[in-house]
């Protein structure tokens, strides 16, 4: 057990939900709308981040007069910590100042990026099917929340990189010409939080690859991955490239070089195709692949915080074969799984072993 009496108040369209006897499979079913990836959702907020959604704050209180919201919600949930007493993570808004995140744990303010210190949080879900397809920038979101999972500290790098980003943006778009002192400092705030950001992506994506190559090419399609940085990823050689291109990014107001212009370039083992361009069977396919080879090199890390592996409609789009091999590589997994499905059929092969919970309209019962 991993969360366990986890709690959900005024939270989308949940008024007031309790999910208790927690396992290593549990099992969200109802109809569609019923409220499952809500539940999910809540869960993926005890992670740094906006969350599986990349949801606002002000869109997640309940709405309507029948489940009397005030414009704030919360979400807590007790983590099992060997041999010690359960931490209480919790997260939320109040109605006054809707539009800022609180964190709590064991009932202390703290900063969300805490969070990652305590439990490591992935998820799949039907919107990432267009991950392939989608702008660059969608890839680097999923990159990074890869590589927090593992790095607690690539929240503070990358929260300081994409400050100092817009900082520079905004000297850059000034009328007047920006001070090259206040620019050398900004720039090396660059480079030096961009060189941890790059370092930390492309170790992951060598760590991934080489558990995708030792991986079967069946049931499941291969995929191959490369990290191609947007820039030098020595702080120094970084530096040097922001100073050099200063005209060039001030005649395109922004900056043309850096981390935040890196791509993670998938291709299909066997037949080298771009990942773009093949069928949405092999999408999902390798999609599901990455998934369980970034769960298997979390198993692998010597981090030792709980895991979470949160799957969104996943099963009900596999094949009994693939289905059947998903649950396999799950159940060998010390991670806690939670699975949402609009039926129990498709997961018969963990029946006995999950507990489930039926969701209708924002309410949980378990069965």
């Amino acid at each position: 057990m991993v969360l366990d009496r986890i709690l959900l108040s005024h939270f989308r369209n949940h008024r007031e939900t309790a999910v208790e006897g927690t396992a290593q499979f549990n099992l969200l079913v109802g109809e569609n709308g019923a409220g499952k990836t809500n539940v999910l959702e809540a869960i993926s907020l005890l992670a740094p981040g906006r969350g599986l959604r990349r949801a606002q704050l002000t869109d997640m209180p309940s709405q309507g007069p029948e489940l009397e919201g005030d414009g704030g919600f919360a979400v807590s949930a007790d983590l099992s910590v060997p041999g010690g007493e359960p931490v209480r993570l919790g997260t939320g808004a109040s109605p006054e100042r809707p539009g800022r995140r609180v964190v709590q744990i064991n009932g202390a303010e703290a900063p969300a990026a805490r969070l990652a210190e305590w439990l490591s949080i992935g998820w799949l879900t039907p919107a990432m099917d267009r991950l392939f397809v989608e702008s660059a920038g969608v890839r680097r979101r999923f990159l990074d929340r890869l590589v927090l999972a593992v790095r607690p500290e690539h929240a503070a790098h990358a929260a300081r990189l994409e400050n100092a980003l817009r900082e520079r943006n905004r000297l850059l778009a000034d009328e007047r010409a920006p001070d090259p002192q206040w620019l050398d400092a900004i720039e090396m705030q660059i480079a030096e939080a961009g060189s941890a950001v790059a370092q930390a992506r492309g170790d992951l994506v060598e760590q991934l690859e080489a558990m995708l190559r030792a991986l079967p090419a069946s049931p499941f399609a291969r995929p191959q991955l490369a990290y191609q940085p947007g820039g030098p990823m020595d702080a120094g050689a970084l530096s040097a490239a922001l100073r050099e291109g200063r005209v060039r990014d001030r005649s395109a107001q922004r900056t043309l070089t850096g981390p935040h212009r890196d791509e993670l370039v998938v291709t299909m083992a066997g037949k080298g195709q771009p990942a773009a361009e093949c069928s949405t069977g092999e999408q999902k396919a390798m999609l599901i692949a990455i998934t369980l080879a970034h769960s298997q090199l979390l198993e692998s890390s010597a981090q030792g915080r709980p895991r979470l592996l949160l799957l969104d409609e996943v099963a009900a789009h596999l094949d009994p074969v693939r289905r059947h091999a998903l649950f396999d590589r799950l159940r060998v997994g010390s991670s806690q799984v939670w699975l949402t499905g609009t039926e129990r059929a498709p997961f018969k092969a963990i029946a006995s072993e999950a507990a489930t919970w039926e969701v209708s309209e924002g309410a949980v019962r378990r069965i």
